[in-house]
């Protein structure tokens, strides 16, 4: 199974939901990240996203942004978006029907907020939200 995580730029939600997810899941599972856009191609996360991942017992700083391409909705299974807005940027990627099947939003009918122009503490708040997200796509993924 190859799961991918996307937000706008690849530096603060989905590099965190990518490391928990790799925390909760076997190693016979591909977890991966990336940005709806290109502007921090090649930079690590944010220092806050690695900040909070530490203090939870989870090394995100090894990661490096990368820009979704089209070829990733035929080489994922499962493609999780933070926000309506990802949601429907990646959705306008896919060729086909198939495609579109495994685009989703990570919380169901819900978004996580971008905590880049925020406080220290809203990514604290974007942790617990995908610790959750990341807990219940590991009970559908046993299911």
């Amino acid at each position: 199974m190859k799961i991918l995580m996307v937000c706008l730029g690849n530096i603060c939600r989905s590099p965190l939901a990518e490391g928990i997810l790799k925390s909760k899941i076997s190693d016979n599972h591909v977890v991966e990240s990336a940005g709806t856009i290109d502007m921090h191609e090649g930079n690590q996360p944010d220092k806050r996203s690695i900040e909070v991942a530490k203090k939870h017992g989870i090394d995100i700083s090894s990661q490096k942004s990368k820009h979704i391409q089209s070829s990733d909705l035929d080489n994922y299974d499962l493609v999780f978006c933070m926000d309506k807005n990802n949601l429907k940027d990646v959705k306008s990627l896919a060729t086909n029907e198939k495609q579109i099947q495994k685009i989703s939003l990570v919380l169901d009918n819900s978004e996580v907020p971008d905590p880049y122009w925020g406080k220290a503490d809203d990514f604290e708040d974007v942790f617990q939200l995908l610790d959750k997200a990341c807990d219940e796509i590991v009970k559908n993924l046993k299911q």
